[in-house]
């Protein structure tokens, strides 16, 4: 595999599978696809948002355009351990994501005290204005235990299978860990294909075959809609 990549296009598409489902099928890609380099690993990502969760609110309007802000890190990190920090867009069904590497004290202070990173490029600066224009704050730390699978024949081709999806809306540091109520049952898993234009034809087959069919998936957008609306804790700007 090349080295991490700091930007993204790519159309994606999710299915929830249960685990015997994902089980047949990871049977059948074995010809077609390589696990990664990672193997099986947590994934945690924290996500940002205004106060009154004018983020989320927005992009469950299924607007033409709609963009996220989110710290991820593979594994528990320390405080000097590399994350991820992420402008995720979407536009016409495209994802767009923008990434910078930096370590986890480093980020924590550029996002919740304004300290600079010294980072300079251009993707820094397209999430700077995100920042400065939304003064976003942690709201949802999400985890799950994943798999990904990369295409032998064309590495941009990945499948990703995310188990005990788990969510929290308190200690909200990644270096606290992943644990948290379940976001899914927890015999169900959550798969995503991402690929720069139409998956293959022996992958659109394959899914046809075992009755497969992709659904609108948001996981902070599930954890907003059927976890924290009902708290009524949420003020709107007005």
């Amino acid at each position: 595999m090349s080295a991490t990549q700091m930007k993204f296009e790519r159309c994606e598409k999710k299915y929830i599978l249960s685990v015997p489902a994902y089980k047949q099928l990871a049977e059948l890609l074995v010809p077609q696809m390589e696990i990664d380099r990672y193997g099986l690993c947590t994934v945690s990502s924290l996500y940002y948002d205004t106060d009154d969760y004018r983020i989320i609110r927005a992009s469950a309007e299924r607007p033409v355009y709609k963009e996220k802000l989110r710290l991820r890190a593979y594994g528990t990190p320390a405080r000097d351990s590399t994350v991820y920090l992420e402008l995720k867009k979407k536009l016409d069904g495209v994802v767009y994501k923008r990434r910078i590497a930096l370590p986890l004290r480093e980020a924590a202070l550029y996002l919740d005290h304004g300290v600079d990173p010294g980072q300079d490029s251009q993707i820094f600066r397209e999430i700077d204005w995100f920042v400065r224009r939304y003064r976003p704050r942690a709201k949802v730390l999400l985890g799950g235990d994943r798999l990904a699978l990369y295409g032998k024949d064309d590495p941009e081709l990945r499948i990703t299978f995310d188990f005990k999806l788990r969510w929290r809306d308190y200690n909200l540091d990644l270096a606290q860990g992943s644990l948290g109520q379940n976001l899914l049952p927890p015999d169900q898993c959550l798969m995503e294909i991402k690929a720069r234009q139409a998956i293959p034809i022996w992958l659109a087959r394959l899914l046809s075959e075992r009755e497969l069919y992709p659904c609108s998936f948001s996981k902070y957008g599930i954890c907003y809609k059927n976890h924290i609306l009902s708290k009524g804790e949420i003020r709107h700007a007005g």
